[in-house]
C-alpha cells in the first residue's frame, strides 16, 4: 500500500482528499456512507449543507470579498465508482477500501478501479470549500450519487437547491480539454424465458470455456478504439461449436456493467466425449483468431476450456439457437459520427452484459447519442432483432444529451485563462460519454452556462484506470484561477 506517497503528492489538499474517498466504499447504489462524510465535512467548515431525497449533497460557501455580485458558481462531480477488479484478485468493493500505487507520473489502483472517474473532481471542490485564502465567487458544490448506473442522482435533483447560473463540472478526463456537450443514452433490457431442459446425453461429458484479458473500458470515450467485446466474441465461438459439435450451453455470464466494455465471458457447456480434443483445439483455433483479429488493440487474450462437472440442466436449443443468432446479429460500437466534430462518435451501442438463471437469459445494452432521433433509431433496430428472436424488449434509464453551446461566456473566458496560463489553446470538445450537465440543466429552472473539464484519466471503468500526476495539479490550479476571474 503506497498511503505515503499518495499523501505526499502536491497539490496536498486535493490529494489528501481523494485517499480518504478511497477508503470508504462507494460503488454506485451504496453511497450512504460517502454522503454522510460529505455532510460531516461541509458541516465541520461550518458551511450551509444540505441533502436531498435521493442523496445529493449540496455544500453552499459564500462569496469572498470583492466577489459579492458575481453570479454564483455551481461546482460538480458525482461521488460513486465503477466496481470493476480483475478475475484473480480477492477485493470486495462493499467493504474494502481501494489500495493505491504511485506508478512513476501516475497513480493507479491494485488490479481494481482506482475511482478517479470522479473522486479526483470531488476532492478538488473539497479542497476548494476548505481552502479560506481562495478569491472566489458565492460556490454551491453539488455531490451527486449513482452516476455510473442511470444517473439516479442528476435524474433525481431537486432543482431548488442550487441558484448558481454557472456551473463547472470537473468529469472530463483529458488535460486541456474543454467540453460542452455530451451524449444522452438510454438502457435496452432483453430477457428470454424458458424451462430449463434436464434431458443431458449420458455420452456428454462438461466443460467451462474461459475468455478473460480484453482492456474492455469505457464504453462511450473509449468505444471508438475497436477493442474486443467478450460478449461478441464467445458468441462468436459458441456459434461455432453449438452448430458444428454438437454442444449445448448450460450456463453463460459475459459482462458485469452497462458502461463498461465487458472483459470477461465463461461458458459451461456439454459435449459428445468423443469431441472434447476437437473442443479443446476448437478453443485453441480461437484463441489465436481473437489474437489476429486484435492484433495491435488487444494484448492480453486468453481463451481456455477445462472439465468441469455435468451441470444439471441446460437451456432449450430452441432458446440456445435464438439466443446465439441474436447476439451474432447485434451491432455492436460505433454506429455513426458527428458531422460538425470530426472523429467524435455520435452513436453507439455496447453489448454489455448476457447472464443466465435457471429460467431465463437476460441481455443488458446501453445505446447511446447525442442525436434523440438516432437514439430511437439504434433502439427501435435492436428491439426488431431481440423480438424476432422470441425475446422481451424493454427500455429504462433514458438520459438527455447536453447540447454544446458554441457562444458560451464561460468558455469564451476560460479558453482565455488557458491560453493566459500555459500559452496554448484548449480543446473544445463535444464528447460520446453521458455526463450529468444536460440533467442538471433540466432539473434547474434558471439557465445554466455550463463547461466541464478535468485531469487525465485514462482506463476509466477498468482495472487499469490510472490517472496523470502532474495534470491534476495543473486541473486544480486552472479551477482556481477560473474562480478568481469570475468576478
Amino acid at each position: 500500500m503506497a498511503t505515503a506517497e499518495i499523501l505526499d503528492i502536491n497539490p496536498e489538499n486535493v490529494w489528501r482528499h481523494f485517499y480518504s474517498l478511497t477508503q470508504i466504499p462507494r460503488p454506485t447504489g451504496q453511497m450512504k456512507q460517502v454522503t454522510q462524510f460529505v455532510m460531516d465535512f461541509g458541516q465541520s467548515l461550518h458551511l450551509e449543507t444540505i441533502q436531498d431525497k435521493v442523496g445529493n449533497v449540496v455544500i453552499k460557501k459564500p462569496a469572498t470579498k470583492g466577489y459579492e455580485g458575481a453570479k454564483t458558481v455551481i461546482l460538480q462531480s458525482h461521488l460513486d465508482m465503477v466496481p470493476q477488479k480483475n478475475a484473480d484478485v480477492t477485493h470486495d468493493f462493499a467493504t474494502d477500501p481501494i489500495i493505491t500505487i504511485v506508478d512513476g507520473e501516475w497513480v493507479k489502483a491494485h488490479s481494481t478501479t482506482l475511482g478517479a472517474d470522479n473522486g479526483l473532481g470531488c476532492a478538488m471542490m473539497m479542497a476548494v470549500l476548505e481552502d479560506a485564502s481562495l478569491p472566489h465567487p458565492a460556490i454551491e458544490a453539488l455531490f451527486t450519487v449513482d452516476e455510473e448506473v442511470g444517473m439516479d442522482g442528476a435524474n433525481g435533483l431537486e432543482g431548488g437547491m442550487l441558484e448558481g447560473s454557472v456551473m463547472l463540472n470537473l468529469d472530463t478526463e483529458e488535460d486541456g480539454e474543454l467540453c460542452i456537450g455530451c451524449a444522452g443514452g438510454r438502457d435496452v433490457n432483453i430477457s428470454f424465458q424458458f424451462q430449463s431442459d434436464v434431458m443431458i446425453d449420458p455420452g456428454d461429458i462438461a466443460f467451462k470455456v474461459s475468455l478473460r484479458g480484453l482492456k474492455g473500458g469505457h464504453s462511450g470515450v473509449q468505444i471508438h478504439l475497436g477493442r474486443a467485446n467478450a460478449n461478441k466474441l464467445m458468441n462468436r465461438f459458441l456459434k461455432d461449436v453449438v452448430t458444428n459439435y454438437e454442444a449445448r450451453i448450460a450456463d453463460i455470464q459475459g459482462g458485469s456493467l452497462r458502461n463498461a466494455i465487458p472483459r470477461e465471458s465463461f461458458v459451461v457447456l456439454t459435449i459428445p466425449e468423443q469431441l472434447s480434443d476437437d473442443l479443446i483445439d476448437l478453443v485453441k483455433e480461437y484463441e489465436t483468431l481473437f489474437r489476429e483479429d486484435f492484433a495491435g488493440i488487444e494484448d492480453g487474450i486468453s481463451f481456455k476450456a477445462e472439465r468441469t462437472d455435468l451441470p444439471a440442466a441446460l437451456l432449450p436449443e430452441e432458446i440456445q439457437d435464438d439466443l446465439i443468432n441474436a447476439v451474432e446479429g447485434c451491432p455492436n460500437g460505433v454506429i455513426s459520427y458527428l458531422a460538425d466534430f470530426p472523429g467524435v462518435v455520435e452513436s453507439s451501442l455496447n453489448l454489455a452484459m448476457i447472464k443466465s438463471t435457471e429460467d431465463q437469459i437476460e441481455v443488458k445494452l446501453l445505446v447511446r447519442s447525442s442525436s434523440e432521433s438516432r437514439k430511437d433509431w439504434v433502439c427501435s433496430s435492436v428491439e426488431s432483432l431481440f423480438q424476432l428472436a422470441g425475446a422481451k424488449v424493454e427500455f429504462d434509464g433514458d438520459y438527455p444529451g447536453w447540447q454544446p453551446n458554441a457562444h458560451s461566456a464561460l468558455l469564451a473566458l476560460m479558453e482565455r485563462v488557458y491560453l493566459e496560463k500555459y500559452d496554448q489553446r484548449p480543446k473544445v470538445m463535444v464528447i460520446h460519454a453521458g455526463l450529468e450537465c444536460g440533467i442538471i440543466q433540466s432539473n434547474v429552472s434558471q439557465k445554466l452556462d455550463i463547461v466541464s473539464f478535468g485531469p487525465t484519466i485514462t482506463g476509466a471503468h477498468s482495472p487499469d484506470e490510472a490517472v496523470k500526476i502532474e495534470s491534476v495539479g495543473k486541473a486544480y490550479n486552472y479551477l482556481l484561477a477560473i474562480l478568481e476571474k469570475l468576478s
